[in-house]
């Protein structure tokens, strides 16, 4: 085994080892995206949002790690060790070496041979490793087949998530309430969200007789009145569609009575529906 190899798979051992498998650590477990498999929105905003460093490289070199050595590896599956060059560095504030090693598994075809990845072109989503050179992809699906589209959209989200406008992370909901209006069927229930910041952001759901419900998210402690739901697919959608509990804990309910709790549960789970699957 190269010298380079064996530090790699040897540092990473140790990593994985060191963290108890702490699920971050996906180095050694990295998978190959096929080019028919394209990720969706969902997929590319999570890989962002966890990767320090992104970058489009071109394979120079695989190597196949002995299996004595990657005893961890799926059926089906192989390990390589890889050498590649690196095209565009398209976010990380450390930057990168021109060329760089790493670790991926990738599955075997029919009849169990390694694919070709010589001189394809990848959007890695990454960690420094610990020597220069080397890094750690972030998720087993971290190597995804480049494509311009799919470098666009990595760069939308990057812009989205670095403005200081960027929706912060979801971590739960801190209040929810419902206050009935003064006609049969007229309310307004909000839902007050924790996160990882402090910052506020809320959920506002506004029912009048004989028309549809208007829901709104707000990213100010004054709820807007010029508020919208958020468009599919931006970095707000992501937060919400993907992070929000599946139901609002009996603790942040505070409505003044349980009816009233019953129909904040009623607009919340609406907009839920609303935002639909995060896939």
């Amino acid at each position: 085994m190269p010298h380079a190899l064996k530090s790699l798979a040897t540092t990473l051992a140790l990593t994985v080892a060191i963290s108890g498998g702490f699920p971050i650590v996906y180095g050694a477990n990295a998978q190959v995206s096929s080019e028919t498999d394209a990720p969706g929105y969902v997929a590319l905003a999570r890989l962002t949002d966890i990767a320090p460093q992104v970058m489009r490289v071109q394979i120079r070199k695989t190597t196949v790690v002995d299996p004595e050595r990657a005893p961890d590896v799926a059926p089906g599956m192989a390990r390589l060790f890889v050498e590649a060059q690196v095209l565009n560095l398209i976010r990380g504030k450390q930057g990168v070496s021109e060329s760089i090693r790493y670790l991926v598994d990738v599955p075997r075809n029919a009849k169990g041979n390694v694919p070709k990845l010589k001189k394809q072109q990848f959007l890695l989503f990454a960690r420094p490793g610990t020597r220069a050179g080397e890094i750690q992809l972030v998720s087993k699906d971290a190597q995804i087949a480049w494509s311009p589209e799919i470098e666009q959209q990595a760069r939308t989200i990057i812009t989205e998530l670095v403005s200081p406008s960027a929706p912060p992370s979801i971590r739960g909901i801190r209040e929810a309430l419902h206050v009935r209006g003064n006609l049969q069927g007229e309310g307004e229930t909000q839902v007050f969200l924790a996160t990882s910041t402090g910052d506020p952001v809320s959920i506002t759901v506004l029912r009048r007789p004989g028309l549809a419900p208007r829901w709104a998210v707000s990213l100010t402690e004054i709820v807007d009145e010029a508020a919208a739901p958020p468009r599919r697919n931006t970095l707000l959608w992501y937060r919400l569609a993907c992070f929000l509990p599946r139901e609002i804990p009996a603790r942040a309910l505070v409505s003044d009575t349980p009816a009233d709790n019953d129909l904040a549960r009623r607009d919340y789970n609406y907009v839920r529906e609303q935002l639909g699957p995060c896939r």
